[in-house]
């Protein structure tokens, strides 16, 4: 299977595209309304104890999850020496100042990008692109023009990472890619650019030679419609929101972004 497919055979992936969605926003939204180590903490324990159920696989979820891990340490990292500085101070060099405000910082935000990103990598993980354009397009009436055009862009990521490899094989056998790696790289990014740009183009006159631009009412091969499981999801991504907030309410770190 390929690392940017959906997988089929995970337990939640036959839930509603739009329930996990509102699942993940439910999450998402209110770790945005604040900093601070207790409400993301609370969430990250939440999701990773419900990780088990979803049915996701341990390898696919590192493949999916690992550049988003390497980020967080590096925002945390980069705030350890860089952040704000109240409290005690640990270490002063130049623009270098590690302090406990920093510290306290790092940790919030090491532990809100994961409990973001988690929740995220296994609803795209779980989610097919088509069966998302239906429940978007069906269940919010999104414009179907707007809905299907996005599908099909989507659908073209897996071949431009393909035409990518085969530009560098065919460089690197004409002898072009030994040396000047920033030259090669970027003239391989430009020449990528102007294919995909070619391919869009020919993917929408296809498509409105085939009538997905037409007015008047459409039809759905597939209807996608929401069942009562699909509002327990929802129920449970409230509940671990309203569990964070508690927390960081009642042991008193809870602060709005922009009081900052």
């Amino acid at each position: 299977m390929s690392v940017l497919a959906a997988d089929p055979r995970s337990r939640i992936a036959s839930f509603n595209p739009v329930a996990k969605l509102a699942a993940t926003l439910a999450v998402t939204v209110t770790l945005l309304l604040s900093i601070d180590p207790v409400s993301a903490g609370v969430t990250l324990v939440c999701v990773l104890a419900l990780l088990p159920f979803t049915g996701l696989s341990a390898r696919l979820l590192w493949l999916r999850s690992w550049p988003l891990l390497a980020a967080a340490v590096l925002a945390a990292a980069a705030t350890v020496l860089y952040g704000r500085p109240a409290g005690q101070t640990y270490a002063q060099w130049g623009l270098v100042h590690v302090t406990d405000g920093s510290l306290q910082l790092a940790l919030a935000i090491l532990l809100r990008v994961l409990a973001i990103a988690l929740p995220a990598v296994v609803l795209l993980s779980t989610t097919d692109p088509t069966d998302l354009a239906d429940g978007l397009s069906q269940l919010l009436r999104l414009p179907a023009r707007f809905v299907l055009g996005a599908l099909a862009g989507l659908r073209l990521v897996g071949l431009l990472v393909d035409d990518w490899r085969e530009r560098s094989l065919a460089r690197r056998a004409r002898g072009v890619a030994d040396t000047g790696r920033i030259r090669r790289v970027s003239g391989q990014a430009f020449a990528l650019f102007v294919l995909a740009i070619r391919r869009g183009t020919k993917l929408a006159t296809a498509m409105e030679a085939r009538g997905f631009g037409a007015p008047g009412a459409r039809t759905w091969a597939r209807p996608s419609v929401l069942r009562p499981r699909d509002g327990v999801l929802v129920v449970i991504a409230l509940g671990v929101a309203a569990a964070s907030v508690f927390a960081a309410v009642l042991l008193g770190t809870w602060t709005f972004v922009w009081a900052l």
